[in-house]
């Protein structure tokens, strides 16, 4: 379970996130989205420890984070970017066994989990020789992907792990992704400015405006009972009406 309560941020006179309360069940996809901007990935950093808030605390499974304890729970949490924020002068496998290897894990136990992984991802084993710069768009997500799960963490968080890829690769990788997710049975939460690809993914979304969470629900509920005229606009700017949210559950 993940909950943050009353949290805030400011960066200087502008406001990133108004006081805000949210908790995430445990082996839910949930998905903040909004447009840039917006707050959304400030929370996500919030969850992570990257970010402090101003106000009030994040608890990862009762534990409040702190200076004294957040590389520990961190260790709990696989945190994915756009291309997987990889490290160019790394092996696409180094990158994968980095922490686990910081960690004197036994080499046997981490070649299996790689080997696990690469299976998971599917991506073949000889393109983890290669450095990030050699690999495609798709590969490298995949790749961030399994340095994400390589310590089984329990929680996941994903910032716009798709936005940086062509239509076709993003639609190949949000069908895995998704998969992934049920099959792992892991506490999900994902940031993306798509409510299409929201809709793909969340069993919650939390869409966001201007540093203040706008409405909470299903994507029947932004569609159908919006709470406010925002709601209704951002959806329809999206396009994604009721037949088309009825072909993504399919």
């Amino acid at each position: 379970m993940i909950v943050l309560e009353n949290v805030s941020k400011t960066y200087g006179p502008r406001i990133a996130v108004h006081p805000a309360s949210l908790s995430f069940p445990p082996r839910k996809t949930a998905v903040l989205i909004g447009p840039s901007g917006c707050g959304k990935s400030t929370l996500l950093r919030m969850i992570v420890g990257l970010v402090r808030p101003d106000t009030g605390r994040v608890l990862v499974d009762g534990e409040s984070l702190s200076d004294e304890n957040v590389r520990r729970i961190r260790q709990a949490i696989g945190y994915v970017i756009q291309e997987g924020g990889l490290f160019p002068h790394l092996t696409a496998a180094e990158n994968v066994t980095l922490l686990a290897r910081h960690l004197g894990k036994d080499r046997a136990d981490i070649a299996a989990r790689v080997a696990e992984l690469a299976t998971l991802v599917a991506i073949a084993p000889d393109m983890l020789t290669r450095y990030p710069q050699q690999l495609s768009g798709g590969q490298r997500q995949r790749v961030g992907l399994m340095r994400a799960l390589m310590l089984d963490p329990p929680v996941l968080l994903l910032d716009e792990p798709l936005g940086a890829l062509d239509p076709v690769t993003r639609y190949e990788l949000q069908g895995e992704l998704k998969a992934i997710f049920e099959r792992l049975e892991k506490t999900v939460v994902m940031v993306t400015h798509d409510m299409g690809e929201a809709a793909w993914f969340a069993h919650d979304i939390v869409l966001m405006r201007e540093g203040r969470i706008v409405q909470r629900g299903t994507i029947d509920d932004l569609l159908e009972r919006p709470t406010e005229a925002y709601v209704h606009t951002f959806v329809s700017a999206q396009r994604v009406p009721r037949a088309t949210h009825a072909g993504l559950q399919a």
